[in-house]
C-alpha cells in the first residue's frame, strides 16, 4: 500500500507542472492527482489535494519546466 502512495505522489508531482500560470498548474495537478489517486489507491480526494498542492507550489520549488 505504501508503494502505491509513493507512486501516486510521484505521478502527481510530475503531472502538476502542466500549465502556464499557477492557477492552471493547480487545476491540472488536482485533476491528474485525483485520477492517479483513484486508480492507485481508490482515493481521488487525497490525490486531488496532493496534485493541487504540487501544482500550486512547483514554481516556488523550481520544478516547473516553464519557470
Amino acid at each position: 500500500m505504501q508503494k502505491t502512495w509513493i507512486l501516486g505522489v510521484v505521478a502527481a508531482l510530475g503531472l502538476a507542472a502542466c500549465g502556464q500560470s499557477d492557477m492552471e498548474r493547480t487545476a491540472t495537478g488536482a485533476v491528474m492527482g485525483a485520477a492517479a489517486g483513484q486508480v492507485l489507491a481508490g482515493d481521488a480526494t487525497t490525490g486531488a489535494l496532493i496534485g493541487g498542492a504540487a501544482g500550486a507550489s512547483c514554481r516556488s520549488l523550481g520544478t516547473c519546466p516553464n519557470n
